[in-house]
């Protein structure tokens, strides 16, 4: 298949693909970390090259819970949510019989809808948290392919809301920049190169 990844500087999507003999291809505005097929731009300018699947990974920053209550407060944060979110629905929109994409928990469940699948690295074989949701079009959800139990490394109280009181495990890393943690986990990776290619 021609496969796009979308919003990807890692490669290790791309590169999963690659492995099971997919013709795979990232695009982001950075450079890719590991080389290979990799467009550096804007990949709304390639969406309609021909594509058999996208995997798309549209940036968090402005559409994750963590974020959401700046954007409450900053008008101009909230126009950024907005312009964020119209991204993600041109990417799940695009001319693309398959499509799989992927953000934390936020703004897309309410504006747009519910994601398809919730998943965690730990489900497929990596000891870490991290909920991430799918939004899939002409795709099963992921099968799990090894479930592992993990506590998780660090939890803080809702302050305001129907769940005030109660407990939410987030994934964190000390010292590590959102774009640290953007990456795709190899466990997850290779669940979709196996399982959507």
């Amino acid at each position: 298949m021609k496969v796009l990844v979308a919003c990807e500087f890692s490669g290790v999507v791309r590169e999963a693909f690659k492995a099971k003999g997919h013709d795979a291809w990232s695009c982001d505005f950075l450079p890719t970390e590991i080389l290979g097929q990799h467009i550096q731009g804007d990949v709304l300018k390639v969406i309609n090259n021909g594509w058999d699947l996208l995997v798309g990974f549209p940036p968090c920053t402005f559409l994750c819970v963590a974020g959401l209550h700046y954007s409450k407060k900053d008008p101009e944060r909230m126009k950024k949510t907005m312009e964020a979110l119209g991204f993600f629905i041109k990417l799940y929109n695009a001319p693309i019989g398959r499509i799989a994409l992927e953000n934390p928990v936020g703004i897309i469940s309410t504006k747009f809808r519910k994601p398809d699948q919730i998943i965690n690295p730990c489900n497929f074989g990596e000891a870490e948290l991290k909920k991430t949701c799918l939004w899939l079009r002409g795709l099963p959800p992921l099968m799990h392919t090894s479930d592992i139990k993990v506590k998780p490394k660090h939890t803080i109280i809702r302050k305001t809301g129907t769940k005030a009181g109660k407990p939410y495990n987030y994934y964190w890393r000390e010292g590590k920049s959102a774009h640290d943690l953007s990456r795709t986990f190899q466990g997850i990776a290779n669940a979709m190169a196996d399982q959507w290619g």
